[in-house]
């Protein structure tokens, strides 16, 4: 019960609105409050350690996902990689030869494993 604890504790941010100082706004609102857009709330030290461009990204999909009922709607934080099905495989380059060269990319066939 202790890691449930300990995750309620943390401090929560909105990384949707950036302040002018570089700060976040805290998650959730004050009544009256009003922002623009909808909020996409991580935890300080998440927010900190994600670049500006997973940030955005993850504002954006949190944004377009919306929300059409009286709960919020969950979004991944980072988006998934491309899978074999959506064109990403490129599986009969690896350990292949092109013209007398060898393709051998270690990181290919970590990734790649077990699709091949």
């Amino acid at each position: 019960m202790a890691g449930l604890r300990e995750w309620v504790a943390e401090k929560w941010v909105d990384i949707g609105s950036k302040r002018k100082d570089g700060s976040y706004a805290p998650c959730g609102r004050s009544k009256g409050e009003k922002r623009k857009g909808y909020p996409k709330c991580v935890p300080l030290a998440k927010a900190r350690s994600m670049s500006e461009g997973q940030r955005r990204s993850a504002v954006t999909r949190k944004r377009a996902a919306g929300n059409t009922g009286p709960k919020p709607t969950n979004v991944a934080t980072f988006a998934k990689r491309k899978k074999a099905a959506e064109g990403g495989y490129i599986g009969p380059a690896i350990n292949t030869v092109y013209d007398g060269v060898t393709l051998n990319n270690p990181s290919y066939s970590k990734y790649y494993k077990g699709m091949i």
